[in-house]
């Protein structure tokens, strides 16, 4: 059983610790068959939005569009785990694609990057997709926490 969390602020501190520890976290869509397909993705989080910089005519860019939802999980060292469920959509007004290709380009690695590195037309190039990353659903857990018999701590949005 889980410890329901009501608001996304009572775990927004260790949710952002854990992300930017861990970084890279790994991502499932489904396929056009509805099979899981998992990779690891490199996100960057602005309180309860995330942010990815993905190739536009990618194998997740094809899945999203038919099935729009992402399952994220971060797991690190000490084993602490963050899942987050999300609904994604793509950002196309052209003014908050380059304030996220800022952010990603301004905030020290290892969470921010060099996006330039992998587009090289800058945040117009239309093979960069901004993919917007909205949880409604956050899981943090532990190894420590299952141990101890203490539950996950879950927000679910509203």
């Amino acid at each position: 059983m889980a410890a329901r969390i009501a608001d996304f602020a009572e775990l927004a501190g260790e949710f952002r610790q854990r992300v930017e520890r861990t970084v890279w976290a790994t991502m499932a869509t489904v396929d056009g068959r509805g099979r899981p397909r998992s990779r690891l993705i490199h996100p960057i989080w602005e309180g309860q939005v995330g942010w990815l910089l993905t190739g536009r005519q990618s194998q997740k860019a094809r899945h999203l569009e038919r099935v729009p939802f992402a399952s994220l999980t971060w797991w690190d060292q000490v084993n602490e785990q963050v899942h987050a469920e999300c609904a994604t959509r793509w950002e196309e007004r052209p003014e908050e694609r380059r304030r996220v290709w800022a952010l990603f380009r301004d905030t020290p690695p290892p969470v921010g990057y060099d996006p330039g590195l992998f587009f090289t037309g800058g945040a117009d190039d239309p093979a960069c997709g901004v993919l917007r990353l909205e949880p409604w659903r956050v899981e943090l857990w532990s190894l420590a926490d299952l141990a101890s018999g203490t539950p996950p701590r879950v927000w679910v949005r509203r």
